[in-house]
């Protein structure tokens, strides 16, 4: 039986985080609820593959949700990006990734091109006057089914309005979810062009998705 190594377990304004181990592999639990591992980390390398795989030239890239690094990581592999920007909101997966995680991604969160911002992404898509090439959203769990209740509004026409606008035309969001939401994806219509979704299956339970959508590369920047 494989033992599990409690490394870290701290109370946070959402409440209890916890860094664990299990034999080679690490585990991110929230108030008892599964967020992330590094044995599985397929679907979040997909969402940016997803994304970027559209795009050409130069790309600035936006990532809501740092997780175990994976992310970051697949988007410094494209040589066309010059800039990754995280958004994370709880400052103990920063420091996770600065020391026990950093191995796992090659030291991805060091990288020159990556930028870590300590903030709820919620709020901080509303002050920002940054533009990105693309942004790939990976903070919850989809639009119907969040940990945290705050992270709804990411999924609700305010939010989705201004990420449009902090999109550069022709650019791609990509939004990361556990299960498929139809009403979701008529949402996305409303605001984007050319929304589309990927499927990845998991060992258990229903595939993970991906929602991919574009501004128009012919609007005026």
């Amino acid at each position: 039986m494989t033992t599990l190594n409690i490394i870290e377990r701290l109370k946070t304004d959402r409440g209890d985080l916890q860094l664990q181990q299990r034999g080679e592999h690490y585990e991110i639990i929230s108030n008892g609820t599964f967020l992330m591992a590094t044995y599985n980390g397929e679907s979040e390398r997909e969402l940016l593959r997803s994304a970027l795989a559209g795009l050409s030239g130069d790309k600035r890239v936006l990532i809501g949700g740092l997780g175990v690094g994976f992310s970051l990581q697949e988007a410094l592999k494209d040589d066309g990006v010059r800039e990754v920007k995280v958004v994370e909101i709880e400052d103990a997966i920063i420091k996770w990734n600065h020391e026990t995680l950093a191995p796992i991604t090659n030291y991805a969160i060091e990288d020159h091109r990556t930028t870590i911002v300590h903030a709820d992404l919620t709020e901080w898509i509303h002050r920002t006057t940054d533009r990105f090439n693309a942004i790939c959203l990976d903070i919850d769990n989809g639009p119907d089914w969040t940990v945290y209740d705050e992270n709804g509004s990411l999924y609700e026409p305010r939010a989705l309005k201004q990420l449009q606008n902090l999109l550069m035309p022709g650019g791609i969001i990509a939004f990361w979810s556990a299960q498929p939401s139809e009403d979701f994806v008529r949402m996305l219509n409303d605001y984007f062009d050319d929304v589309s979704t990927v499927s990845i299956s998991q060992p258990k339970g229903p595939d993970d998705i991906i929602y991919l959508a574009k501004t128009n590369p012919s609007l005026s920047d």
